[in-house]
């Protein structure tokens, strides 16, 4: 896209500004043309001629897109990011393309958040920035005072706003989702047979043995403590003495062999005779 001296352009994210010149500059050895810009607040800006689409450099809106630009302010549809973070990422993102449809999208989402919740700092001056910019270039389309058409804008936001309430459900209209391909059909993979697995074999349980019972040992008998040798041979010499005496003393005189009668004689001659009888006949 080229531009001429004295189009109005959009510089993104920066507003409304005016092509003053149009000039080659060397930078580093390297040779290019520049855009000079003439922005709403005197400044002065750059923009290489061969980087325009990049920094989204656009010419402002006509008067019929500023019709549907304020049907969009109004439509009721609004988005509300619960996550901060995404919320942010979202906006700030529209706020680089350079699209003033994007800005008002931001403008709207974030004048319905700050008005059931206070904003960050960084969100407060993201929606002072994107109701300038759409102020602005509204401004130099219609050619009306700042505060004529901020009054507009406010009332255009504030129907946005009655319209989401009588429809909260009212979803906002998505870009549609990429086609996606068909999901591949996966081989069907047959059940492994099941193997026959023997059961333990039972362990056989050995009863614990019946622990002894402790047989009580009876102590031995003390032995008498020995005599001395002295004491003891004399003791002994004493004892034999004693004993000899004794037996010849008590031994009565009926325990000496008796002297046979006279029939028991004469039974043991008769029986010797015979004896010798038997013997002379055998002989």
């Amino acid at each position: 896209m080229t531009f001429e001296i004295g189009d109005k352009v959009i510089y993104p994210n920066h507003g409304l500004g005016t092509v003053e010149r149009i000039e080659s500059k060397t930078i580093m050895g390297t040779t290019a043309g520049f855009y000079q810009l003439r922005m709403a607040n005197e400044t002065t800006v750059f923009v290489p001629v061969d980087n325009v689409d990049g920094v989204g450099l656009r010419r402002a809106i006509t008067d019929l897109e500023v019709q549907k630009l304020f049907e969009l302010l109004s439509d009721g549809l609004i988005d509300s990011h619960q996550n901060w973070k995404g919320r942010f990422k979202d906006n700030s993102d529209r706020m680089r393309t350079g699209s003033i449809y994007d800005v008002v999208e931001v403008l709207k989402s974030l004048t319905f958040l700050a008005k059931s919740k206070s904003l960050s700092f960084r969100e407060k001056r993201m929606l002072d920035r994107a109701k300038f910019l759409v102020v602005s270039e509204i401004t130099e389309v219609l050619a009306l005072k700042t505060l004529e058409v901020e009054d507009k804008v406010e009332k255009a936001l504030e129907t946005s706003f009655a319209v989401k309430a009588k429809n909260p459900g009212r979803p906002k209209p998505s870009v549609p989702a990429r086609p996606v391909a068909p999901p591949v059909m996966a081989m069907p993979i047959p059940a492994p047979k099941p193997v026959a697995v023997a059961p333990p074999k039972p362990v056989p349980v050995v009863a614990p043995k019946p622990a002894a019972k402790p047989v009580a040992k009876t102590a031995a008998p003390a032995k008498p403590a020995a005599r001395p040798q002295a004491v003891q041979a004399r003791t002994t010499a004493q004892a034999r003495a004693n004993g000899s005496s004794r037996t010849s003393a008590s031994r009565p005189a009926a325990s000496r062999t008796p002297a046979r009668p006279a029939a028991a004689r004469a039974k043991a001659a008769a029986r010797s005779s015979r004896n010798s009888s038997r013997r002379a006949r055998a002989s």
